[in-house]
Formats: structure tokens, C-alpha cells, sequence
């Protein structure tokens, strides 16, 4: 089991959360941050990622490698970090 209340107040782990979900998507369309300047152009390019079966594939391979302890069998956190009540 992951220890979710004690990752969501990690800020390190909700920017990797969220670069593991933009960063496929900037990458297979040759974006950069840049190139988003208005709130249409990233509705579209959100729904043009997750109508493509590949970028949903980047995404969740990248979800996974944000959500993965390498250091424990599974997709389970340790014994330890199942006790924290703030992240170390």
C-alpha cells in the first residue's frame, strides 16, 4: 500500500507527478513550456494527448516511474514510510 496522504504533501512528488504527466505529452508534440501561451492551445493539446493511445501509454509508463519505489518489491511503499505522518 502507498502512504498517499503523506506523498500528496511532498512538493517534490506532486512536481514529479506533473512533469510525469506534461513531459510525454510537450515531448511527442515537440513542444516546449513556451508554446502554451493561451488556455485554448492547452485544452487542445490535452485533448489531443488523451484521444491518442500512444501518448496514454507515455503517461502511464511515466505515472508508474513517479509512483515506483525502486527500493521496495511492488508498488508498495516500505514498512517505514507507511508510518510517516510527514514526509523525510
Amino acid at each position: 500500500m502507498i502512504n498517499w496522504k503523506i506523498r500528496f504533501k511532498n512538493s517534490v512528488f506532486l512536481a514529479q507527478l506533473f512533469l510525469a504527466f506534461f513531459a510525454p505529452i510537450l515531448g511527442y508534440y515537440g513542444l516546449t513550456a513556451q508554446d502554451l501561451t493561451t488556455w485554448g492551445s492547452v485544452f487542445n493539446l490535452l485533448i489531443s494527448a488523451l484521444s491518442n493511445p500512444y501518448v496514454l501509454l507515455l503517461i502511464v509508463v511515466s505515472v508508474w516511474n513517479a509512483l515506483n519505489d525502486p527500493t521496495t518489491r511492488g508498488i508498495e511503499d516500505s514498512q517505514q514510510a507507511k508510518r510517516y505522518q510527514w514526509p523525510k
